[in-house]
C-alpha cells in the first residue's frame, strides 16, 4: 500500500546534549532500510538531530508545530520555524496533544494544512479509548477524526499525509492491539480515506500503526496489508530496540 515509514516519537525524552550521538548510533544500525527511518525529537533537540542527520537516510521531525505562522503565541513553534531548522516531518494530534493540552479535531485540521503549506510531512494520529473500544464505536470515532483531519485537503495533499492509527489504551501501556484489530482499523481507515477521495489514492496514503509495537511484535504487525509502519515511543528511545523494527520492513 503505503510508502514503509518507521518513525520514533521521543516524547519528552533526551536531552540536547545526547542528540547528536544517539541519531548517529541510529543511523548506523538502520543503514540499508527498506523504509524510510525518521526521529521526531522535543524542540530543543532538533538543531542537534538536524545536523547528526545531514547526509544520511535518517529523517527528522519534529512532535508538534503552531498552525499560525506567527504572532502573540507564547512557547509555540510555527511551520516555518521547522522548516528553517530544516525538519522533514511533524507529528500532529497525538493522543497526548489531545489529552493534555487540548487539542482537537479542528486544530489538528488547521495544523496539517499549515504542514503541508510549507512542504512538512504531517503525521495525523487518530485513535480511540479503551472505554470507546468497548462501546464499539472505535470505527465511529475513528470516522470522524480522520474526516475532520481532512477536510479542505486535495487530493494530491491528501497522498502525502502519513496516518497513524494509535488506540490509547495501548500507548505506553505495554498493551499492544492484536495485529488483527490493528488490521482492522487501519484496513477501515483506507476506505474512509477512500470515499473521501478515490481508491487510488487511498492506496498511496501511508498508514502506521502506533501504540506499544516494539522489536517483539513489529514483524507481525508490519506483515499486515494495511499496516505500512509504525509510530514508536518507547521502542525509539533505545537503538538496539528500534533496529529491528525497522528491520522488520524487509
Amino acid at each position: 500500500m503505503g510508502k514503509y515509514i518507521i518513525a520514533g516519537n521521543w516524547k519528552m525524552n533526551k536531552l540536547p546534549s545526547e542528540t547528536y550521538d544517539f541519531i548517529k548510533e541510529i543511523e548506523k544500525v538502520t543503514m540499508g532500510a527498506n523504509c524510510e527511518v525518521v526521529c521526531c525529537t522535543p524542540y530543543v533537540n532538533l538543531t542537534e538531530a538536524v545536523r547528526a542527520a545531514k547526509g544520511t537516510h535518517v529523517k527528522i521531525g519534529a512532535e508538534n508545530l503552531h498552525f499560525e505562522d506567527k504572532g502573540a503565541f507564547t512557547g509555540e513553534v510555527s511551520a516555518d520555524m521547522l522548516c528553517d531548522l530544516g525538519v522533514d516531518y511533524v507529528i500532529i494530534g497525538h493522543s497526548e496533544r489531545r489529552q493534555y493540552f487540548a487539542e482537537t479535531d479542528e486544530t489538528v485540521n488547521k495544523k496539517t494544512i499549515k504542514a503541508l503549506e510549507k512542504g512538512l510531512i504531517p503525521i495525523v494520529c487518530v485513535g480511540e479509548s479503551l472505554e470507546e473500544r468497548e462501546a464499539g464505536i472505535t470505527m465511529d470515532l475513528i470516522a470522524i477524526q480522520i474526516k475532520k483531519a481532512f477536510a479542505n485537503i486535495s487530493a494530491e495533499d491528501a497522498k502525502k499525509v502519513v496516518v497513524a492509527y494509535e488506540p490509547i489504551w495501548a500507548i505506553g501501556t505495554g498493551k499492544t492491539a492484536t495485529a488483527e484489530q490493528a488490521e482492522e482499523v487501519c484496513k477501515g481507515i483506507r476506505e474512509i480515506l477512500g470515499e473521501l477521495y478515490c481508491v487510488d489514492c487511498a492506496k498511496e496514503i501511508t498508514i502506521q500503526y502506533g501504540g506499544s509495537m516494539n522489536d517483539q511484535n513489529a514483524a507481525e504487525l508490519l506483515a499486515k496489508t494495511n499496516i505500512d509502519g509504525g509510530l514508536i515511543g518507547g521502542a525509539s528511545l533505545v537503538a538496539e530496540k528500534f533496529a529491528p523494527i525497522v528491520k522488520a520492513c524487509d
